[in-house]
């Protein structure tokens, strides 16, 4: 219990407050590439509620959020076709860095750098509650979903494999 008053104060902490978004602190021991099945292993709870963040780009190298199931991948192919764009591609980690201000592994879709489009797998909708990234390794957040949308406008997306 001494970890939960141990919450971090980042960017997504600080956006999430902004805009009252009730939210709850969820702390686990973060692994290096251990990802989502780390946390939801950690955390007791479904891989598939566990929220990823991805930044991508497009041909033109126009950046972009992506938040998929911790369980399921994202067809770059499919999502390119929906956005009517040529190509889609994940971002290397400097440059996911340069876009959101965060780490790789501590990407939250809250309080990024600078304002980026935002696709939603839209069956996350289908969940009562989502743990997502709250801007540090280490650190999820627990929240409904439809405030996520709310504060994030995203385009509804149907492209998990």
């Amino acid at each position: 219990m001494a970890k939960e008053s141990k919450a971090p104060v980042t960017a997504a902490v600080r956006a999430l407050r902004a805009a009252q978004v009730p939210f709850a602190d969820r702390l686990y021991a973060y692994e290096e590439k251990g990802g989502t099945a780390v946390s939801s292993r950690e955390l007791g709870v479904d891989e598939h509620a566990v929220v990823k963040t991805l930044i991508m780009e497009d041909e033109a190298k126009n950046p972009l959020i992506v938040l998929m199931h911790g369980d399921r991948q994202v067809s770059t192919k499919e999502l390119a076709r929906v956005l009517g764009v040529k190509a889609i591609s994940p971002c290397t980690p400097e440059t996911a860095q340069r876009h959101t201000g965060y780490l790789v592994g501590g990407t939250s879709p809250f309080g990024t750098r600078r304002r980026m489009p935002v696709c939603l797998e839209e069956t996350i909708l289908d969940l009562p509650r989502i743990y997502i990234n709250g801007g540090k390794r280490g650190y999820l957040v627990e929240m409904d979903p439809r405030d996520a949308v709310k504060l994030l406008d995203p385009t509804l997306v149907r492209v998990a494999i």
